[in-house]
């Protein structure tokens, strides 16, 4: 008698809790998690403590119109669907944290801090202790389960659309209760945007969120302004040399050209760049695009997708959500006060700065993230963190 060949086991049926921004790839997220067979649930994250504070048709992913979005989504989709209040846990670890930076003369990325601090830890311990299998989100990215069970995050299938730099922060545990549904089909956005549309799901054609959150009319500076105050400080050269004055340097960005207000040019004629922010003395140093070089940084705070690096190698680093890719050698450190992340690149690279995420890369796979705490420039001993 011979065996009746089995048919392979179908993917177990989970109890996913669905990040429901609003918007249209959170919405989709959540329908193919359902086509999946999964047990869904829909939640939507109240950031705010006074929702009115956001101005109507901001383009965040937490403003009044989102909430009411979401839930329409998942009437449409049959899922049930909860609003959860983490408005105070997002002010302390990233409105605060992003205040800070700017405060100490580094370039945060809030969004990258929110999937950290947010959605993939105060929202999956929540979501794990009410009994749920794993966290769903409309992340472009893609994890891919190895032999023995382990998960690697990669990038998505579609480049454009890859959205792992602001994952990179994820670690082992969080990864093995992710579920990113539209991160390995290579479809476009316009796709997406289809596919919403065949649901009936009324977010077919939202624009996608670009702003800042928190910063709903888009002025960082102003923001800023209101939370730091003004406080008149110097523009310097190189060499000390004063230039002009500013009304506060949090409102300077390392490689930043435009709105410097020196009111005369270089002696060579050609453009300046701020090099350094330092907050102790509010002075701002500007110089040539040659300044910028950076050849080497150091990172605090790695976080690893997996196992950490038993040593140096050879990867590739992305410093933000849409930059590309430059070769590196990277080795984590350990030192009296933690972790570190050892970086040197093999050419030099302009637009980095003390507080920007740097991710790192083998292939498509996400090998882990640091925050640069300082870099090293060509012929120049180094830079503040």
């Amino acid at each position: 008698m011979t065996d009746t060949p089995h048919a392979p086991n179908p993917a177990p049926r989970l109890r996913v809790l669905a990040a429901m921004s609003g918007g249209v790839d959170s919405a989709v997220a959540a329908a193919r998690a359902v086509e999946a067979g999964h047990d869904v649930t829909g939640v939507h994250l109240a950031l705010s403590a006074n929702p009115q504070s956001f101005r109507t048709g901001a383009r965040g992913c937490c403003t009044i119109e989102d909430s009411r979005d979401a839930r329409r989504a998942a009437d449409v989709i049959g899922i049930p669907f909860y609003v959860w209040d983490l408005a105070e846990r997002f002010r302390q670890d990233v409105v605060e944290d992003f205040i800070a930076e700017y405060e100490a003369g580094r370039t945060p990325n809030p969004c990258l801090r929110c999937n950290e601090k947010i959605k993939f830890a105060a929202l999956l311990d929540k979501a794990l202790a009410l009994g749920f299998d794993a966290v769903c989100t409309g992340h472009y990215a893609t994890i891919v389960v190895r032999e023995d069970g382990t998960r690697e995050l990669h990038r998505a299938a579609d480049d454009a659309k890859d959205q792992s730099y602001v994952l990179g922060v994820l670690d082992e545990r969080q990864l093995a209760h992710a579920m990113f549904p539209l991160g390995d089909t290579p479809t476009t956005k316009e796709e997406i945007r289809a596919e919403a549309e065949r649901r009936g799901l009324a977010v077919a054609r939202k624009p996608d969120s670009h702003d800042i959150c928190f910063i709903a009319d888009g002025d960082t500076q102003g923001f800023l302004a209101r939370h730091l105050g003004t406080s008149e400080g110097d523009i310097v050269d190189e060499a000390g040399n004063k230039l002009g004055t500013h009304s506060g340097a949090y409102g300077f960005t390392v490689g930043q050209r435009k709105g410097l207000r020196i009111g005369h040019p270089a002696p060579d004629g050609k453009p300046r760049y701020v090099l350094d922010i330092s907050p102790v003395d509010n002075t701002v140093t500007v110089g040539p695009a040659s300044s910028l070089d950076v050849v080497a940084l150091t990172a605090i705070r790695p976080r690893w997708c997996g196992a950490p690096p038993a040593g140096p190698g050879a990867y590739t680093a992305q410093f933000r959500a849409h930059g590309g890719e430059t070769p590196v050698t990277a080795e984590p450190v350990d030192g009296p006060d933690g972790a570190k992340l050892r970086v040197t690149f093999a050419e030099p690279v302009r637009g980095v700065a003390p507080g920007q995420a740097i991710v790192l890369y083998d292939g498509t796979r996400v090998v882990g993230s640091a925050t640069i705490a300082a870099t090293e420039r060509r012929g120049a001993a180094g830079v503040r963190g």
